[in-house]
């Protein structure tokens, strides 16, 4: 599964993910950082995870913490508030929707 198919997976149907496509075309080369400081926190929190870089996870708090005011989640908390589990492996293809 590629990065901007999985930060705007609205879904799943099965062994298949659907994805936003006008969201996947108007945000899919942003960053995590300018995801988030766009307010797209679930997408921007998915970009992280998908990475699975610190520094990333890092900015994307910096940034969300500046917005909510809720300082010091862990990444598992994250998953819990934003609805995600992980990247999944089990994709056999892509729906744009």
């Amino acid at each position: 599964m590629r990065r901007h198919d999985f930060i705007f997976t609205i879904g799943y149907q099965g062994s298949a993910a659907m994805v936003d496509r006008a969201a996947v075309q108007r945000y899919g080369k942003l960053s995590t950082e300018e995801l988030a400081r766009e307010g797209m926190f679930r997408a921007a929190f998915c970009s992280a995870l998908y990475s699975g870089d610190e520094s990333e996870f890092d900015a994307f708090k910096l940034v969300f913490a500046e917005a909510s005011g809720m300082e010091g989640l862990s990444v598992e908390e994250l998953k819990r508030l934003f609805g995600v589990k992980g990247v999944p492996d089990n994709v056999s293809r892509v729906i744009h929707v």
